[in-house]
């Protein structure tokens, strides 16, 4: 049985577009196209000689292989063209190393040169625009920006015009289990599910939710509501009482618009006091210089 190659409907797009050089193959070609998603034959790839990290939990690579055998590669690898038929991995070697775990013998893969970052940059600006892609491809469209391109998230946002909440929240979704960001790739679940999903911290719950959501076809408002169960079945007792909805809803937003963990307390009168988290002085200045606090 062939095994799938995990390339998500519509995800061609993201390098595919009026106005550019980008060019998509659609299977293993003699030589994969330099700025294409290629299937790229596995024996053709090579670990990057650079890559800082050396060890990798097996336990979780065994399990992201079984993973893959079953739904594919769902955010594809990305390599630099070295000949013509060979290829070194520039990222996404977890991934790699689990497709030859699970059997596969060809995976895909953004191809690039050497001398295509501002090639690479103005394609996933221009087309992450497209209304026809879903919600994991345009954050995987932000996280390479993030990751290949170099960018901030203030920077990313002010290529594509963004908030830099919008990007947090699209870049939130690539922490999903795969199941879960295949249903948003196939428009089976909307961004608004996801969202409250992803507020449940533990795996095994988000995959129980979202079946809920898929077998009782629950509106974004009662996964919220599930959420909430959830989380607050989980609490170890003498844990205050969970927050109202509505102020679970002022809180997660202001965690986004900061990009920090946020402490929201409140009594049945109303009175409480709100608390932001930051880690060092570098952030408590970036956090002040949102609120525009800065002395």
């Amino acid at each position: 049985m062939a095994k799938k190659s995990g390339l998500g409907r519509g995800l061609g797009a993201l390098l595919e577009g009026q106005g550019t050089d980008i060019s998509v193959s659609g299977g293993v070609s003699e030589s994969a196209i330099a700025g294409s998603i290629s299937n790229i034959p596995v024996s053709q790839i090579e670990a990057n000689p650079f890559q800082p990290r050396t060890r990798f939990d097996q336990e979780k690579l065994d399990e992201l292989a079984a993973s893959i055998s079953q739904l594919g590669i769902i955010q594809p690898l990305t390599v630099r063209k070295v000949d013509v038929h060979k290829y070194q991995l520039i990222s996404g070697e977890r991934r790699f190393r689990a497709s030859q775990l699970a059997g596969l013998t060809e995976v895909p893969a953004y191809v690039r040169v050497a001398n295509d970052q501002a090639m690479l940059e103005m394609a996933l600006v221009e087309n992450i625009q497209r209304d026809d892609l879903d919600a994991i491809e345009v954050a995987i469209s932000y996280q390479r920006l993030i990751d290949e391109c170099k960018l901030t998230q203030e920077g990313l946002g002010d290529r594509v015009g963004k908030k830099r909440s919008t990007i947090t929240n699209y870049l939130r979704l690539l922490k999903l289990p795969p199941q879960i960001q295949k249903a948003i790739m196939d428009r089976v679940l909307s961004m608004g599910h996801a969202r409250a999903i992803i507020n449940i911290e533990n795996e095994a719950e988000q995959l129980e939710l979202f079946k809920r959501i898929i077998k009782d076809g629950l509106s974004v408002r009662a996964a919220e509501e599930a959420t909430r169960n959830v989380k607050t079945a989980s609490k170890k007792v003498g844990v205050p009482q969970e927050l109202p909805i509505e102020l679970e809803r002022i809180r997660d937003h202001v965690a986004d618009q900061l990009d920090a963990k946020v402490l929201l307390r409140a009594d049945a009168k109303g009175k409480g006091a709100l608390s932001i988290n930051f880690s060092n002085e570098s952030e408590l200045k970036r956090i002040l210089s949102i609120l525009d606090l800065l002395p």
